[in-house]
């Protein structure tokens, strides 16, 4: 399954279909029984998994974030571990808050349970994107959040995507967000890749049964959404 650089792929599945042990396998948290995971040309396998993952951005559902430390010393995590000097530290701590619109002013010096469940998942972007990788992992962020927090971190995140120029892999059971957010959705089912195409592609030709259920769902929902409009 190749992607390109600078590309956003949605990997879409229903629980249980392989799409996080994809993932998974590309920072090396999971090795392949067979097959070959390369970035850049190289078998992932071939690096040390801890210098591996320090270079690929790694967003999750749960956050993570350490209870005892500051926003900043969450972010700082990474670039403390490859021994960046505090000064560059601190400037890419408060340039990245500015990124995901948490004032550094304000929120440094704040711990995760001072946060809401939208600004926590903020300061995991931050985290994942100090030490400037070219990758980044998202995997179901989205997940934990109210409708309105979703969509506003969706928009965001895909702004970032673009002007840091990252190669983007997003794992998601849910159609519209794939469609909304990614130049291209691999549908997954029983960890097998069933279709590979852009959001209109799946649209007009999709490969079997399962991806055609999956697109006549969002389909349904959007012309219900339009009714609704029409209705009022």
């Amino acid at each position: 399954m190749p992607i390109a650089r600078g590309e956003l792929v949605a990997v879409l599945g229903e629980s249980g279909s392989g799409k996080t042990t994809l993932v998974k396998m590309i920072n090396r948290l999971i090795d392949p029984d067979e097959g070959t995971v390369k970035i850049d040309g190289r078998d992932v396998r071939d690096a040390d998994p801890v210098a591996l993952r320090r270079t690929i951005g790694y967003v999750i559902q749960q956050v993570g974030l350490l209870p005892h430390l500051t926003v900043s010393d969450n972010v700082a995590m990474v670039p403390r571990l490859l021994g960046w000097s505090a000064a560059d530290i601190q400037a890419r701590v408060d340039e990245l808050l500015e990124l995901v619109e948490l004032p550094a002013t304000t929120y440094r010096a704040r711990y995760p349970d001072q946060l809401s469940g939208g600004q926590r998942q903020r300061v995991g972007v931050a985290r994942a994107l100090a030490a400037r990788p070219r990758v980044l992992l998202l995997d179901e962020p989205f997940g934990a959040l109210d409708p309105i927090t979703r969509v506003g971190l969706q928009d965001k995140l895909r702004r970032i995507h673009l002007e840091l120029g990252l190669t983007s892999i997003l794992v998601t059971h849910d159609m519209v967000e794939a469609l909304v957010m990614a130049d291209r959705i691999a549908v997954m089912l029983r960890g097998e890749l069933r279709q590979l195409a852009t959001p209109a592609e799946l649209f007009a030709a999709p490969a079997d049964e399962y991806v055609a259920r999956l697109v006549g769902m969002a389909r349904t929902q959007g012309e219900q959404l339009r009714a609704l409009g029409g209705a009022g």
